[in-house]
This record gives structure tokens, sequence and C-alpha cells, in this order.
């Protein structure tokens, strides 16, 4: 049997089980413990650490739950084999609008980069299951370009989850794949008749604003107010469609009301105009009551409903996915027809047999609970460090958040933490017109980061800003 020796403090902030599986964890990841290595019993580390019976064995069921170790019956707990996600790290280079220095970014820089995912909990062996088994049927569909509007078990598996999880009812035939929102928006823009201009958020994700400028489209840009998209500015302005991501509006964070979605919807059905409803990271709601998707109260028919995988699930299989109202989904598959499928068949095969398991709304479950987690560190570490030098904005869902750095410039504060082993963001190109951002505002992602290195980072800006 191995013997283990951390060293924990009984000092810190951090709870004592907390620490224990800290290490654990990383003796696993690190190749120090490996596969079918038999962990002491409870009641051995206890007596040979001097803690708690209790503590060891939270920080026990903490690497069960998370399938680090396993218990075989009347023989104790072993060490499991760890699957790796070959050649990723937890932090990506920068790609930061602000460019430091010329010289090379910090080794080991903690990146609050919004888009990154967790990957350490990644269910490798499950989706590897998935892909061999959509090989193995050697069918026609998944060695083939596809179907051209997705895999129709998929297109039915989405349909079902859309409608357990936010209310959507819909038909798999008005459910369209694709690789990527901007894909998505692009397909959009080039099969349906979309007005010359179309009203957007501001600030707004540019990433879809882009998309449409490149297609020739003019952008009318819409004001905010305390719970979305001003639909009072909307029906002064000569848009007959908006785009609007209503459930966390993108990049600051408020939530639409079921008052002022209703409103909206108003407008769609007195223009004759439609709504494209970006859905982007519905699942990940920390405070109050989960409120139905904006497609979910349509009753005529007026919303063009665009979700993800990218961060409920991994960006790089490349698979978005889009609810066209009835009426104008016929139109668009026949115009679809000249084009191929931009997601790989055998991606498509695996996620269908990846959610007809259940092994989909298990990983949400997990997921959330993880990022649920790490959004509570974040909020406590920069109430400790940061305290009322900050406000912070968008805090109720999503996996970012702003932090208003009073009476400073973002271009400083970015250059700064760096100089500490930081890589923060100003968010000012979601702005249409970049210098309407304030500019004392930062961009925090905190998806691909684990809590350690979240209270790191934000212990880094303080020094960073407030020596």
């Amino acid at each position: 049997m191995i013997s283990l020796t951390p060293e924990l403090d009984k000092q810190s902030e951090i709870p004592l089980y907390q620490q224990l599986f800290a290490y654990i964890k990383g003796q696993i990841e690190l190749g120090m413990l490996r596969e079918n290595d038999r962990l002491p019993s409870i009641r051995q580390l206890s007596v040979y650490l001097s803690v708690s019976k209790n503590t060891v064995e939270t920080a026990y069921q903490q690497l069960l739950a998370e399938g680090y170790i396993q218990s075989r019956l009347r023989s104790g707990l072993y060490v499991m084999p760890l699957d790796r996600l070959e050649g990723i790290k937890e932090s990506q280079p920068a790609r930061s609008e602000v460019k430091p220095s010329a010289e090379p970014l910090p080794p080991n820089a903690i990146n609050f980069e919004y888009g990154d995912v967790e990957l350490e909990h990644f269910p490798v062996r499950l989706w590897k299951k998935c892909l061999v088994d959509a090989l193995e049927e050697c069918t026609t569909e998944v060695y083939g370009y596809g179907d051209r509007q997705g895999h129709k078990g998929l297109r039915s598996e989405i349909a079902r989850y859309l409608y357990q999880s936010r209310g959507v009812v819909c038909a798999p035939d008005q459910i369209f794949l694709s690789a990527g929102t901007q894909t998505m928006v692009s397909l959009l823009a080039q099969l349906l008749p979309l007005p010359e201009s179309i009203a957007m958020e501001e600030p707004g994700y540019n990433g879809v604003r882009t998309v449409l400028i490149n297609m020739g489209r003019r952008i009318i840009p819409m004001p905010l107010e305390q719970d979305g998209i001003s639909v009072d500015h909307l029906k002064e302005s000569s848009a007959s469609m908006v785009y609007v991501t209503p459930s966390h509006q993108f990049p600051l964070g408020m939530i639409m009301p079921v008052h002022n979605r209703i409103k909206l919807l108003q407008w769609a059905y007195e223009r004759d105009g439609y709504i494209v409803e970006d859905d982007f990271d519905s699942e990940l709601r920390y405070q109050g009551q989960p409120i139905p998707a904006l497609k979910a109260l349509d009753t005529g028919d007026k919303v063009i409903y665009l979700g993800t995988f990218s961060k409920s699930f991994l960006p790089g299989i490349r698979l978005s996915y889009m609810v066209m109202p009835e009426r104008a989904a016929q139109d668009f598959r026949s115009k679809l027809q000249a084009y191929s499928q931009s997601v790989s068949p055998l991606i498509q095969a695996a996620m269908y047999r990846f959610m007809k398991e259940g092994y989909f709304e298990s990983h949400i479950r997990k997921m959330k609970k993880l990022y649920q987690a790490r959004h509570r560190m974040l909020l406590r570490t920069i109430q400790e460090q940061l305290g009322s030098h900050v406000g912070i904005i968008g805090e109720r869902s999503g996996m970012h958040l702003l932090l208003d750095v009073y009476g400073r410039s973002g271009d400083e504060l970015v250059e700064k933490a760096l100089e500490y082993g930081v890589i923060a963001y100003t968010p000012r190109k979601h702005w249409l017109h970049p210098e309407a951002c304030p500019p004392s505002y930062i961009m925090l992602g905190f998806g691909g980061l684990n809590e350690q290195k979240i209270r790191e980072g934000i212990i880094g800006l303080r020094k960073a800003w407030f020596p």
C-alpha cells in the first residue's frame, strides 16, 4: 500500500479536505499515483495525518465522484486509469486586443480569456466510446457528406433536450446544424431574405456583428437598459430584425425578464419582423429561477433560435444548431440543397449517441456544479482582494463577468496584470464603436481555470493594480 504525505496547512482558509483532495488528485495527474495503486484506508490516513476521519472521507468521496479512484468490494480504494486530452493546456496563449509588449508572455500565465471551457473533467472515455460506435456502424451517412440539414437522430435529441431544458417546442425538421454560430449566421444572411439593416444590442457579441457586416448588412445599435435591450428604442427604429441575447446579455450579463420578452415579441408581431435569439450559455445560471427561452413564449412563429455545444460541451467539435420558424424552415431547407453540411457526419453521429445514452445531461449537471463553484470562488476572491476598488457587472450567470476598476484605464490594467503573470482583457471590441466602451472595464472569463488558479489570478491582479 502506498503512503501519502501532503503538507496540510491548518491555518489556511482552504478546508483541509480540499487540500487533501487537491494533493491526491495532483499526484494522480502527475503519474506519481498510478492505475491500481491502493490508497490507505480512511482510519489509517486520518491517524497518519492527525486529521479527522471526516476530513479524509470527504476528500475520498470527492475523488470518487470525479472518477479519480474507485471502490472495490471488501478490498479498498484504488486509483483509476486517467484519460487525458493530448496537447491541451489549461491556459491558451493570449489573444488580447492590447499588445502589452513585444516580449513573450510569462510562462504559466493565468489566462482569464472568455470562451475557454473546463477540459480537465471532460468525459474522454465516454466520448471515445461514442466516436468508436459511430465509426463501427460504417454507414453511408457517417463516411459521406451527411445530411445537409444535419443528422436526423441528433436533431431529434436536440428537440427533446430543448423542450426539457428551455421549454422550446419544435420538430426535428425545424432544426439545422452548422459548424458554429458564426457559420449559421452566415448561412442565414445568404439564404434568407434578411433586411439590409439589422438591430443589435449595444454592446453585443462581436462575432455575430462581424459576420453580418461582412455579409453587407448595416448594424443599427440598440441601447441597453437595466434588464436588456430597450424595446422602446427598437420600436422607434426602422429595423424589422433584431439579434438579442436575452438569457444572458453579452457581454454585460443582464437577464431579460418575462414582461420585456413579451414586449419584444409584440414588436416582432406588429412589425412582421424576426428576432434572432442567441441562447449561447443558458444552462449556466447561478442565481434566481430559470426563465424560459424567448422561443418558448413565441406563439407567432417569429423567433429564430440559436444554440451551441461550445460552452456546454466542447468548442472543438464545432457544433451549433438553429431552430427556424415553421414558415421559414421549408424555404431555408430548399435553398440549403446547394450547400454541403459543415459539421463532420462522424461528430454528429457520435453526439447523437452521447445525448441518446443520457451522457450529455449528466455532463451538464456536473459542469454546472463545477462552474458554479468556480463562480463562487471568483466572486469571493474579488470581494476579498479588490473590495471597494471595483464594481462587478453581470455575475448572475455564464462563464465571464466584467469588472469596473474605478478611475483606471483598461489598457494600463492589462499591461500591469501581465507583469504579474495574469492575462486580462478589455471588452471594447464588443461595442460597435469601441471608444464608447467605459475605459475602466475589464473582462474576466473563468471557464478554463480551476478554483486555485482563479484565486491566484485575482491575487495577482490585486498586486498589479493596488500595490
